[in-house]
């Protein structure tokens, strides 16, 4: 179905990164399932349609999904991490002219009838308004990270050094009524200071997200209440969770093998719930000899592990440290992965993507959290759910965590006769099952969706006067 056949028609504009640009697909794939009259097109980069093309994304996208794209204006997804700031900057000052012209000539076919931008576009919402198009702004990040941000304003003064006064360790639902706040510390936040031109773009981005239509969150209610509530005590406009948003669901009883992966053979062969999977996401970077403290602590825990390391290179040198325990790999899928019965803990970076998939799958984590929202999203597995342990605690005066407590903690988190190993793999249970129902017919995730929906057909997410 075209989008001038269709009835309806949403463009998607995804933030062009792989931790955004995941998300919106899949936000994408549950608008079109919900209304079988609308089209939606979605505005990437020529050189992410490439990427996602040899992925194999677009030939999975349902056929009233399709992608438009604007030229390769901000610097290559390759090499971004070389200059992360600029990266943002170049986002912010190029990308917006072409996303305009693209929006005006979709509208010669057809007008779209809302757009779906990514929060962290500071252009998003005036580019919509300026057309009279509503705007729905898509958090990708868990709803407790857009509360603290929401009221950056009301942050604490910058304080001392770490732990003068017990300031840092202070809860910022001290400074704000938001119980749901009570896992985030001053000191998560305190990093964002030093951050001077992104954490600007931050003040302009939550500026804008006041005049959306709505705010869409890929997180779920029974995950996030509190945040959830308090948003929505504090936004002019409705709010939405569809999630958890995670790229696909493997079928039910067929997680037990992986299909054509040469990998699956050794999972296969592996004890249940044996193996830790190690994986530090798509962009995440950190020091080599942190990476070899990661490996030589594996190593010495003894516990069997499954890590994807994104490049030959480095995956040749981490096996030489790791040892004959376990496997090291440049790509995997990840979910399937996470739903094998021999995966029993999962170290992560915690961006936001993954730890919805460890909830999904109801695996315990070991949080090796890195920067931005990651911080914040390990206090949430360790202080909040209590489904992992957060490594952050356990850094030395240099910033590092040494291979000694690297061992300990897989060790403890992998140790399935150990009482709090076991507690926190029940907590995580009862995640997997809420999350799972969140997004059945009739689950929170499933009734905010259809009400998105019912809202958008009877126009009831008009464009104010607020937006322009």
């Amino acid at each position: 179905m075209s989008t001038a056949a269709a009835s309806r028609h949403v463009v998607a504009v995804p933030f062009p990164g792989r931790g955004h640009i995941n998300p919106m697909l899949v936000v994408c794939r549950q608008l079109a399932a919900a209304d079988t009259a609308l089209a939606v097109t979605v505005v990437v980069t020529e050189e992410w349609h490439e990427l996602l093309a040899a992925a194999g994304v677009l030939a999975a996208l349902p056929a009233r999904v399709r992608l438009a794209t604007i030229p390769n204006v901000i610097p290559s997804e390759r090499g971004r991490g070389a200059d992360h700031v600029g990266f943002i900057e170049a986002v912010h000052a190029r990308m917006g002219e072409p996303v305009e012209r693209l929006l005006d000539r979709l509208a010669l076919e057809r007008r779209p009838d809302a757009v779906v931008v990514d929060t962290y576009l500071t252009w998003g919402v005036a580019a919509g308004a300026a057309r009279g198009i509503p705007v729905c702004s898509l958090w990708t990040m868990p709803a407790t990270f857009f509360l603290a941000f929401y009221h950056m304003d009301q942050w604490p003064a910058a304080d001392g050094p770490e732990g003068e006064e017990g300031q840092s360790c202070k809860s910022l639902d001290q400074y704000f009524p938001f119980p749901a706040l009570s896992s985030v510390k001053c000191s998560d936040i305190k990093v964002f200071r030093s951050w001077e031109l992104p954490m600007k773009r931050v003040v302009q981005v939550f500026s804008n997200v006041r005049k959306a239509q709505c705010v869409i969150f890929t997180s779920f209610y029974e995950l996030e209440s509190g945040a959830i509530n308090g948003i929505s005590q504090v936004l002019p406009c409705p709010v939405y969770t569809f999630g958890p948003s995670i790229p696909h669901m493997p079928p039910e009883g067929n997680s037990d093998k992986i299909q054509h992966e040469k990998y699956s053979d050794w999972l296969d062969a592996q004890p249940k719930k044996s193996v830790m999977y190690v994986s530090f996401g798509s962009y995440v970077s950190m020091p080599s000899s942190q990476l070899e403290e990661v490996a030589m602590g594996l190593h010495d825990s003894a516990v069997r592990f499954f890590w994807v390391a994104r490049d030959k290179a480095t995956t040749t040198t981490l096996q030489q440290i790791s040892g004959d325990k376990g496997l090291v790999v440049p790509w995997c899928d990840q979910l399937k992965v996470l739903s094998h019965p021999s995966v029993g803990g999962f170290l992560s970076h915690c961006g936001w993507n993954s730890t919805l998939e460890a909830v999904f799958t109801g695996v315990p984590v070991l949080a090796f959290p890195v920067a931005w929202d990651q911080l914040v999203n390990a206090r949430l597995v360790a202080d909040e759910w209590k489904i992992g342990i957060n490594l952050r605690e356990q850094r030395r005066e240099d910033g590092a965590v040494s291979r000694a407590a690297m061992s300990a903690a897989v060790t403890k988190l992998m140790d399935l006769g150990d009482g709090d190993s076991l507690e926190m793999r029940r907590r995580a249970e009862g995640l997997r099952e809420a999350s799972h129902s969140a997004i059945q017919e009739g689950g929170s995730s499933g009734r905010s969706l259809k009400s998105f929906v019912q809202d958008f057909i009877k126009a009831k997410l008009n464009v104010a006067e607020t937006s322009r």
